[in-house]
């Protein structure tokens, strides 16, 4: 552990839902020697990657690849697609939403924003609503997170769409995947989607560093005629760089060679598997909340996330002092509550390069702390995963 807390004994758990756990074989990716991005190694990389990335998003789009976090890569959706005083539609579904609803009016937008009880996902019949009375087609863009991160809700992107093209609405749709991407199934080209949004630091296994823009053929056209300023976040010079696998400017090399490497052991396991195995320790750590008598943020079955579990406490119990317990006592890190989940919620990470081992002390550690901080719960959490894990 870093700073002044005193050594413990054994790995520590890191069950955030992101910055996840970096595998040692990308550790090792990593820690290769830099060369020059401007040499035929780093072509032969630079096309690597940005080509492997694709089936990530499950998209032949062009992908940019940019040295930033996720809220870079909002911010490069929207500069390089509107201009000044564009309306847009945004639906709340927890802090991450919110979020990304605060930069877009930082940057100028208008946005129009469906709150939410952040209980539920995306409400496609609320938009669907919001287009038919747009009559004037002043709704430039639709922007929704797919897993909000900060409640444990998946959204049903597909609906979206569909409401969309129902209702004969030209706006784009942009989709944050910042806590799905290479955790749960999400399809760019199937889906409609005109630029996804995307993060290293979750599925893809990498350290926080790498924002993602999957470019649909609708959003570049717009790029042409969008005005809001932009140099940094601008797709020409990055495409147009990219076809010779370079990058405009000084890229972030080490990360790459670690994108590298996660792309090609998510390519070993297979992306279906990688869903499945989400899918099914997700269930699990669902089924160990329900037997300790826990209540998820998440209200319905099918939004419940398989990247993370967001799990409330009982009235009168605090999780950042059950958070702190957990910590101190069994060296594990949860999620915290945030926005107005502070306090009231922990969340359960379980993504990325984790396995039912991991979950399995995972849970164990909650179980204990839960008895430790002494909150209101029934035992036998873990076994109730186990029983779901165990095979016949």
């Amino acid at each position: 552990m870093a700073g002044n807390q005193p050594y413990q004994a054994g790995r520590h758990f890191l069950q955030i839902p992101g910055p996840t756990n970096v595998p040692d074989r990308i550790l090792r990716a990593i820690d290769g020697a830099t060369i020059d991005h401007r040499g035929p190694g780093f072509e032969r990389l630079g096309h690597r990657v940005l080509d492997g990335i694709k089936p990530i998003f499950q998209t032949t789009d062009p992908v940019v690849i940019y040295p930033a976090s996720g809220t870079g890569a909002w911010e490069a959706a929207l500069v390089n697609t509107l201009s000044p005083g564009d309306r847009v539609l945004m639906a709340e579904t927890g802090q991450f939403a919110s979020l990304w609803h605060a930069l877009a009016e930082r940057l100028g937008l208008d946005v129009v924003f469906l709150r939410g009880d952040w209980r539920h996902g995306v409400r496609a019949e609320e938009i669907a609503q919001a287009l038919e009375q747009d009559k004037n087609s002043r709704i430039k863009a639709v922007c929704c997170v797919h897993n909000e991160t900060s409640t444990g809700i998946t959204s049903d992107i597909a609906a979206v769409r569909k409401a969309m093209d129902d209702a004969g609405h030209p706006a784009l749709l942009m989709v944050d995947t910042i806590s799905s991407l290479a955790s749960i199934d999400y399809r760019h080209d199937e889906w409609g989607v005109d630029v996804t949004i995307g993060g290293s630091q979750k599925g893809l296994m990498l350290p926080p560093g790498l924002g993602f823009n999957a470019v649909g053929a609708k959003a570049l056209a717009a790029s042409d005629t969008a005005a809001m300023t932009r140099s940094y976040w601008d797709w020409g010079p990055m495409l147009t760089a990219n076809k010779g696998g370079a990058f405009p400017y000084t890229p972030a090399t080490n990360l790459l060679y670690g994108l590298d490497e996660a792309l090609t052991m998510l390519g070993e396991e297979g992306l279906v598997n990688v869903f499945h195995r989400h899918a099914r320790l997700a269930e699990a750590a669902r089924l160990a909340v329900a037997a300790w008598g826990l209540e998820t943020v998440a209200q319905n079955e099918g939004e419940m996330s398989n990247s993370l579990t967001a799990v409330m406490l009982p009235d009168g119990h605090n999780a950042d002092d059950f958070r702190a317990t957990v910590l101190e006592r069994f060296n594990m890190s949860l999620g915290n509550g945030l926005g107005r989940l502070a306090g009231k919620v922990f969340r359960i990470g379980h993504l990325g390069d984790f396995n039912e081992l991991m979950l399995a002390g995972t849970l164990s550690g909650v179980e204990m702390g839960l008895a430790a901080a002494n909150i209101p719960h029934n035992r036998g959490g873990v076994q109730a995963a186990l029983d779901y894990l165990s095979p016949n």
